[in-house]
């Protein structure tokens, strides 16, 4: 009796993840990318370029538009700027537009942002904290959070907000554990982009 108990267990469990990913599903397949934060570092850098590993392949619906989707390939030779926020997250809310500037600077010099906007199951709340912050790039809109999947099996999906910086070949170049100030930011990014 055991193992049919097991058995239909394990079929109700696959049966309901592959219920959930459905065509608005965020995708991610396997990476390189092995995230580790020595001492408990907030801010963890990739150097020289041959220790960088890459992420899964991402992408999902788009935040602001609706049936278009964002992945990460949309942004090939561009450093990207990576970041996973919620509406709902204090720190989110006072980097935003940090951020913001951050892309205004950069974006000419070949440099692509995209947000990930997590655990916001009311859509329209998360479209209001973009509009409201006027923010200028795209966001990835991930309510369960199947995103951080791409990031790797060690990657803390319980830090928000969190930004990886991405070089031209989309290898994680930096990856920061906080809310990020301009000063943090540019000069990783000014960097990248000059690699």
């Amino acid at each position: 009796m055991r193992p049919r108990v097991f058995l239909a267990v394990l079929l109700t469990a696959l049966f309901g993840l592959t219920a959930c990913a459905g065509k608005d599903a965020v995708t991610a397949g396997a990476g390189t990318f092995d995230f580790v934060s020595p001492g408990g570092k907030t801010e963890i850098f990739y150097d020289p370029p041959a220790t960088r590993g890459t992420i899964g392949k991402l992408a999902g619906p788009d935040l602001m538009n609706d049936g278009k989707t964002v992945s990460l390939s949309d942004f090939d030779g561009k450093v990207v700027v990576l970041n996973l926020w919620g509406q709902w997250c204090g720190p989110c809310r006072g980097e935003a537009d940090q951020l913001e500037k951050v892309y205004d600077a950069t974006k000419d010099s070949g440099v692509a942002f995209l947000g990930v906007n997590v655990r916001d199951p009311q859509k329209d709340k998360a479209q209001d904290f973009v509009v409201d912050r006027k923010v200028g790039y795209p966001s990835i809109w991930d309510p369960a959070m199947r995103t951080v999947i791409a990031f790797g099996a060690h990657f803390p999906a319980s830090v928000i907000p969190v930004t990886l910086v991405l070089d031209r070949q989309h290898r994680v170049a930096a990856v920061f554990l906080k809310a990020l100030t301009v000063e943090d930011l540019q000069p990783v990014v000014e960097r990248l982009a000059k690699e």
